[in-house]
């Protein structure tokens, strides 16, 4: 099984509190202001529901960055 590992950076400051709302995800704010998302995630569904939710938060989306993660015992 394949996880992947996403880096998705919006053009807006997000504090540490908005962690738990993406699944645990890293906050790393950018100089810029802009806050880059990153960390494991199961598969693309869960992908989707992440962009799902930036879009629901009316959040400007600057990239996505996707890659898989082999699983140990792969």
């Amino acid at each position: 099984m394949t996880n992947l590992y996403v880096e998705i950076t919006v053009q807006e400051e997000l504090n540490e509190h908005w962690a738990a709302y993406f699944d645990g995800l890293r906050l790393e704010i950018g100089s810029n202001g802009s806050t880059c998302l990153a960390g494991e995630i199961a598969d693309q569904p869960a992908l989707h529901a992440l962009l799902e939710r930036i879009r629901d938060l009316n959040l400007h989306l600057v990239s996505v960055q996707v890659k898989p993660v082999l699983l140990k015992g792969n």
